[in-house]
């Protein structure tokens, strides 16, 4: 991506630093943006509003690597009995919310002729038709609310910037403080990023609004 602009939001946590560090490596001009380093809650759209609004030119790609596994518990739901609204309203909150009020500040500045990509980061477990396993109750639904926005918006941006390209992505499981505790084989945050990009790369308009996984594969909703 020589001499692009990129975009990252949530660019202090692993993935989205190595997104950052792997997007400058490849030649793009890259801005950093995340709630440790610049105070950016996606919670709070003033704030979003804010946020997107102090940018001075416009991005080829952006690139949301926000999220958490768990908002106001230790771990997932195991079962219904763990249930609980306060959960899952944190959860969709963050995970679906934040990006797709990202993307609404970010429209207006959208060019319309040019190829421009939103990219957020979605998860496996957001499938549908793929859960055979249950569990996880508040993070997959938040996962599948944002899957089911961004396609969406999707639809919406296609209608007046048809190089636009909004997809959501599954980075597999990395290595990070995210997933840390969870025995399972994991990729480095680098090798991750590199992936990403790769995929990134590769997408057109008549691939807008899909789930892709880390080798662009489609991922059923």
């Amino acid at each position: 991506m020589p001499n692009s602009r990129a975009l990252v939001i949530g660019a202090s946590g692993g993935v989205g630093a190595a997104v950052a560090d792997e997007l400058t490596k490849r030649g793009a001009g890259v801005t950093r943006l995340s709630r440790r380093a610049d105070g950016l809650d996606l919670t709070d759209e003033a704030c979003v509003a804010e946020a997107i609004g102090a940018l001075d030119h416009s991005f080829d790609l952006v690139f949301v690597a926000t999220g958490a596994l768990t908002s106001t518990r230790a771990a997932p739901e195991k079962s219904l009995a763990e249930l609980g609204a306060e959960e899952l309203i944190a959860q969709v909150r963050l995970n679906a919310l934040g990006p797709a009020l990202v993307l609404k500040h970010l429209k207006p500045h959208i060019p319309r002729r040019e190829r421009f990509v939103f990219a957020a980061l979605s998860a496996r477990v957001g499938s549908i038709g793929d859960n055979g396993l249950g569990g996880w109750y508040s993070y997959r639904t938040s996962k599948a609310a944002l899957n089911s926005l961004l396609h969406g918006a999707a639809v919406e941006l296609a209608r007046t910037h048809r190089q636009a390209i909004v997809a959501c992505l599954h980075p597999g499981t990395v290595a990070t403080d995210f997933t840390e505790g969870y025995d399972r084989n994991k990729v480095g945050p680098k090798d991750a990023a590199a992936s990403l990009i790769d995929v990134i790369e590769g997408l057109t308009p008549a691939q807008s609004g899909g789930f892709f996984d880390y080798a662009g594969r489609s991922i059923p909703w």
